[in-house]
């Protein structure tokens, strides 16, 4: 089982769930991949800016930290995916619709709230088409500073990486691990593991003592 640190201290964003989903949906679902994929939708729902919000079936295939959170098979998880988003339709969690765009086409998600109620039926009237071809709708994927920065210098996010990103916040004092990557940029060292080093250097001499003085 893999362990959990805890909530942070200080000021955290929050996402608002109905109380309706404790009182009458929580107690009926029967289903852990279901229930991770509703309440995956509620926070990714919350994520946009847009006037109609929806969650792509392709935005969640693309999460990898939440994918492999579905099984430890790679293989499984599309299928999973599939199958938890076809329950939560037929509970009436989601409401499902196929778009067709030109050579292309989006299995998109509503939920089944007043907002989302009211964009399917602005889809179903022809008021409103969800983005195009070129230029679909985004969600805004949130994510802690640590994987942001990896990202954008290091390279993918994987599983283990993920998991050894997380205990790196704990480990080290903040700031300490933006200094490190930027060193591991400069040094044209890309990897985690030279990341790691340095950090585990700073640990044992003191940060900037050792020639990485960032």
């Amino acid at each position: 089982m893999q362990g959990f640190n805890g909530f942070p201290s200080g000021k955290v964003k929050s996402v608002k769930v109905p109380v309706t989903f404790f009182s009458d949906l929580l107690p009926i679902v029967d289903h852990l991949a279901e229930l991770k994929v509703t309440i995956y939708c509620i926070w990714a729902l919350q994520q946009q800016e847009s006037k109609y919000r929806y969650v792509r079936f392709s935005d969640i295939v693309a999460d990898e930290i939440f994918m492999a959170g579905l099984s430890s098979k790679i293989a499984e998880r599309k299928a999973i995916l599939q199958d938890a988003l076809e329950r939560a339709v037929v509970r009436g969690t989601l409401f499902h619709v196929t778009v067709h765009l030109p050579n292309t086409q989006d299995e998109i998600y509503f939920m089944n709230t007043p907002d989302g109620r009211i964009a399917l039926d602005a889809l179903e009237k022809g008021s409103w088409v969800p983005g195009d071809a070129e230029r679909p709708v985004q969600m805004i994927t949130e994510r802690p500073t640590i994987f942001a920065l990896y990202e954008q210098n290091i390279g993918n996010i994987t599983p283990l990486i993920s998991d050894q990103l997380r205990d790196a916040e704990q480990e080290y004092p903040e700031g300490w691990i933006k200094d490190a990557i930027q060193i591991a940029v400069d040094q044209n060292k890309r990897s985690w593991s030279y990341v790691r080093a340095i950090l585990d250097r700073w640990m044992r001499e003191g940060k900037g003592k050792n020639g990485f003085s960032r």
